[in-house]
């Protein structure tokens, strides 16, 4: 009997796990390594007090649709359908859509925006970002090679709101 169970193979450990680094963009490594590439996207962890910001990213090829509130910072890379409220700023990267409606402090359109925009503070379009919208703003920056349709209004209004919220 000690000899059959001599003849029995003990089973080995399994292999550790090893863990497999989340992936990454050309920006986030940017970000992580200190550089400053022009056009690079760079999303802030902490806000001026210290405390954590709600950032919002929607990844390449990820559809998302309904209604987006109380986020400090959205960063479209795919596509968004959908209204805001409460969002102090917009980025949508080149190759974003963001179609709906959006009342936010500050905007910057490297991809498409289609719909309605009131940016209350600033908004800059860059190349290649095209904006089809309702838009009402207090200060505009456009790049060029970026582009600008739909109805556009420069709202002093909006622009002593922020000024008197502050």
């Amino acid at each position: 009997m000690a000899n059959l169970l001599g003849n029995i193979r003990r089973p080995t450990p399994p292999e550790p796990l090893t863990t497999v680094p989340p992936p990454t963009t050309a920006a986030s490594e940017a970000a992580r390594a200190g550089a400053a590439e022009p056009g690079a996207w760079s999303v802030s962890r902490a806000g001026p007090t210290g405390t954590a910001t709600r950032t919002l990213v929607v990844g390449r090829e990820i559809v998302l649709s309904g209604e987006i509130s109380a986020c400090d910072r959205l960063v479209v890379e795919g596509t968004v359908k959908a209204n805001i409220k409460d969002c102090r700023d917009i980025a949508i990267a080149e190759g974003g859509l963001f179609a709906g409606s959006a009342v936010v402090e500050t905007a910057e359109i490297r991809g498409r925006f289609e719909g309605e925009l009131t940016v209350k503070g600033r908004l800059l379009v860059c190349a290649p970002g095209q904006v089809s919208a309702k838009v009402k703003y207090a200060e505009i920056e456009i790049e060029r090679g970026g582009r600008l349709t739909g109805t556009v209004t420069c709202d002093e209004a909006i622009t002593t709101e922020r000024v008197t919220a502050d």
